[in-house]
């Protein structure tokens, strides 16, 4: 991901901008309370911070959007970041409550803009869809977690450095230096995109100059999000996630209490919700391998609110700390999914819009939540308990969570049954499971696959391999045998119509099943390298797309266990991965240029989920370049698991015919 300069590019920008979003937050916090004087008026004044920074979403959220799909988001980022350094200049320079309140909210509506813009843009600069997912977890990873530490530990720092800013007695100077820093990144940030990232303008440009008026688009971004299942769905599981984020937050201070603890009880749960959304984030791309994201994202919800009502019946404090964990994680999974979807699954031209609308949901939520939890914490009378024995308190915060629990469960389960669109769901959502379930080998040989699309080129890098694996002194086998082992690949693999989808599936994985059995065990026993041309994913990959344009439906479970028994759970010691965008497929006649395409799409998505779960299995190439090229680099990835005692043995070539069948 890091590979392409101008995601890399943007990527340091939001870290940038995400480090200075915290720091800013901690300097006027810090400056609103020194501005006032009494607890009370520092609790308003700090309360009016927190105010200020979620109120312009929920006025201004879907016009932010708007502009974001109209204009060129790239002048959008470079003005408001211009905006922002002229703001957090003129705080310590007017130096009054007041100003540090209206500026508060001119930024934030400068960010509003800006996020929308920024969001938006990343899908246009990857290679392919199936990179959003990882681009949004280094961006989220960033932004909640090593911006969170930098920011900190650089406020930290300053504020240890106030003596030297002339700060004896007072910590102005400090939180002013913090103010300034933060301005002058901004305006790097803007200068940066400005000269340094004009793919964000991308060929768009034309199309938002023509586009219709902003009422227009926000009365069409309206209409999507109600007419679109999915993204109703994403909006109402949004809604209920946020809501039981909002009741933790409301009422986290009293829900220590009620354990027996103060303030440490409080910081030590803050930081367990913060540690299980890392962990959650971290885990969601590996679980989507297995299940889909349109399924991913109610689901974790529904996990998220059941986890809520278990922080709610914790009887100690060690078992809450591990219940908010669990719901933190839970929201991980489903924020990143949700990021995912709309970055892939959301057309450009009301990616913008969407964004925001989601944006402005967000903070609506959690500032409701906020404000009413709690009144109801405060109409709770609480009640002590005996619980086998153990003394247990019943408050406000405990029935409240359980509410926001169960509430969270429900609306996560109805955000399910609106995403659940078969249509949209990838048709082998188990395959890595199935692949992943390989049974010990005990044999002295290496099975290595070159997997990708199309297969010309697969075929043309595998032969490669293998000759150059011989000019090495290896012993090499590489299944491709004869005529009638052809002809019978081609027989279960043709699109005739006179087989189902399920007939010729399984003649597939009966050939595949004959090759493993014949060629490629006895080659791996006697301690050859096998290398294979598309062992199994390109195959199945096939066959999926076939059943979804016959509108046939193949169980994700049967293609698992057709799978694991056509290899035997034989797996690859390295796939190959030969990693290039899709293109548009040539016609040569046959009336399968469409399915090759999408064949290539699978493929790829399929592989690069199963590369990045598990890199120790894989070696990703980038197919970019010539032949000779590709090959080399191929040659490269492959050469440290090749076993020495291999090139000792000498060389030995197939008998003719005994091969196996073709490879798919």
């Amino acid at each position: 991901m890091l590979a392409i300069p101008a995601f890399r590019r943007l990527w340091v920008v939001t870290s940038v901008s995400a480090v200075c979003d915290w720091l800013s937050l901690l300097a006027l916090s810090a400056l609103a309370t020194q501005l006032t004087s009494g607890y009370q008026a520092q609790s308003f004044a700090l309360g009016g911070v927190v105010a200020t920074k979620l109120l312009p979403a929920i006025f201004l959220g879907p016009l932010a959007g708007a502009l974001a799909d109209k204009f060129d988001r790239r002048r959008v980022i470079v003005v408001c970041d211009l905006l922002r350094f002229g703001l957090f200049v003129s705080i310590p320079l007017v130096g009054s409550l007041w100003w540090l309140f209206a500026a508060t909210f001119l930024i934030e509506i400068c960010a509003l803009f800006w996020i929308p813009a920024k969001d938006a843009s990343v899908p246009n600069l990857l290679r392919r869809p199936d990179q959003v997912e990882t681009a949004n977890q280094l961006n989220l990873v960033m932004t909640y977690g090593v911006a969170v530490i930098t920011a900190s530990g650089l406020f930290t720092v300053l504020s240890s450095l106030g003596g030297f800013f002339g700060g004896a007695g007072s910590a102005l100077p400090t939180v002013f230096v913090a103010l300034v820093l933060s301005g002058v990144a901004y305006l790097v940030i803007a200068l940066t995109v400005l000269f340094r990232i004009p793919e964000i303008s991308g060929r768009a440009t034309e199309r938002r100059a023509t586009a219709p008026s902003v009422l227009t688009l926000l009365r069409d971004g309206a209409t999507f999000v109600v007419r679109t299942p999915l993204i109703r769905g994403l909006v109402i599981g949004i809604v209920g996630a946020f809501a039981a984020g909002g009741t933790v937050i409301g009422s986290a201070t009293l829900y220590a209490a009620s354990l027996g603890g103060g303030n440490a009880a409080y910081g030590i749960l803050f930081a367990a919700v913060f540690i299980g959304l890392a962990i959650g984030m971290g885990a969601a791309p590996r679980m989507a391998r297995r299940i889909p994201h349109n399924r991913i994202f109610g689901a974790a919800i529904v996990a998220a609110g059941l986890a809520l009502v278990l922080v709610a019946i914790a009887p100690h404090l060690f078992i809450a700390i591990a219940a908010v964990m669990l719901v933190g994680g839970f929201a991980g999974i489903a924020f990143l999914t949700g990021l995912t979807i709309i970055g892939s699954q959301v057309a450009d031209e009301i990616r913008g819009r969407i964004v925001a609308f989601v944006q402005s949901i967000v903070r609506l939520t959690l500032l409701g939540s906020m404000a009413v939890v709690p009144l109801i914490v405060g109409l709770v009378n609480a009640q002590r308990i005996e619980l086998f024995g153990t003394p247990f308190l019943i408050d406000g915060t405990r029935v409240v969570m359980l509410g926001g629990g169960l509430v969270a469960a429900v609306v996560g389960t109805l955000a399910y049954r609106q995403m659940d669109d078969r249509r949209t769901e990838p048709i082998l959502p188990d395959l890595l499971a199935a692949l992943r379930r390989g049974e010990p080998r005990f044999d002295r040989g290496v099975l290595i696959a070159v997997e990708g699309a199309p297969a010309e080129e697969t075929t043309e890098q595998a032969a490669r391999l293998a000759d150059r694996l011989r000019a090495a002194g290896h012993v090499v086998v590489v299944p491709d045998g004869g005529e009638r082992d052809r002809e019978r690949w081609a027989a279960a693999t043709r699109e005739a119509a006179l087989s189902g989808v399920r007939a010729k599936t399984l003649a597939a994985a009966a050939v595949q099943a004959d090759r493993v059995e014949r060629v490629i065990r006895p080659a791996l026993a006697s301690g050859s390298v096998v290398v294979v041309d598309r062992f199994l994913v390109s195959p199945i990959a096939q066959f999926g797309v076939a059943a979804e344009r016959a509108d046939s439906e193949l169980d994700p479970g049967e293609l698992e266990n057709l799978a694991a028994w056509a290899t035997g759970r034989l797996r690859p010691d390295v796939s190959v991965l030969l990693d290039r965008a899709p293109v548009e497929a040539a016609d040569s006649g046959s009336g399968r240029a469409g399915v090759a395409g999408e064949e290539h799409v699978r493929v790829q998505r399929l592989l690069t989920r199963m590369a990045a779960a598990e890199p120790h299995h894989y070696v990703v190439v980038d197919a970019d370049g010539s032949a000779d090229e590709v090959a080399e680099r191929v040659y490269r990835g492959v050469e440290s698991v090749l076993p020495a005692a291999a090139a000792a043995q000498p060389v030995q070539e197939q008998p003719p015919g005994r091969a196996g069948a073709v490879a798919p």
